[in-house]
């Protein structure tokens, strides 16, 4: 019984001081060097980000093969004018489009129109609500959203292709609010006389 108590206590203080660290200036051997010896890279830094398998694409990627703004006019808008596309649309230009081209498209955002500057931060944009922009078919509007225009950036990577073709619709309706035609102008009396 002596016997195996001393065994047992020698056993505890073998792997007690088994366990103590020795300073070596050099390691006897090392398990894994690729992490003890680790590379640092900083973020953004050369060689820190890897560049995608030739060939590959992300995910729900669909290529926009127009180059110029007039091949894009017979890009059709594939989305249904419906409230729920509207009221998309109205978010989204309120999110993105509006501190530059305003509530109504006049060109007037916050962004131009800032008063406590002794000039605006940038030039105005054109007016949605222009003649021009009016001629435009879904595709050139849809076009200039995708791969913007002069001092517009691109909004393709922050709006998926559905939500710019709700914007699309949503610059129509902003216009044709501004610009009513004879029937929208019956549909307004009617309106009001059904609701008084």
């Amino acid at each position: 019984m002596k016997t195996l108590v001393q065994i047992s206590f020698l056993s505890a203080l073998g792997s007690l001081l088994g366990g103590c660290y020795v300073k070596h200036s050099k390691p006897y051997y090392v398990y894994a060097p690729d992490m003890h010896y680790s590379v640092a890279l900083k973020a953004q830094e050369e060689g820190a980000t890897r560049s995608p398998v030739e060939g590959t694409v992300p995910r729900d990627f669909r290529p926009y093969s127009y180059v110029s703004i007039d091949e894009a006019k017979a890009n059709l808008n594939p989305l249904p004018r419906s409230k729920e596309t509207l009221l998309t649309g109205k978010g989204l230009y309120n999110t993105y489009c509006i501190v530059c081209h305003g509530q109504y498209g006049e060109g007037d955002g916050n962004v131009v129109a800032m008063k406590d500057w002794p000039r605006p931060l940038y030039p105005r944009p054109p007016s949605l609500q222009s003649d021009k922009v009016r001629d435009y078919k879904d595709g050139q509007i849809f076009h200039v959203i995708s791969m913007g225009q002069n001092l517009m950036p691109s909004y393709a990577e922050k709006l998926n292709e559905e939500e710019r073709w709700a914007v699309v619709h949503y610059v129509r309706a902003l216009y044709r609010a501004k610009h009513p035609n004879a029937e929208d102008l019956k549909k307004a009396e009617g309106y009001v006389e059904e609701n008084l």
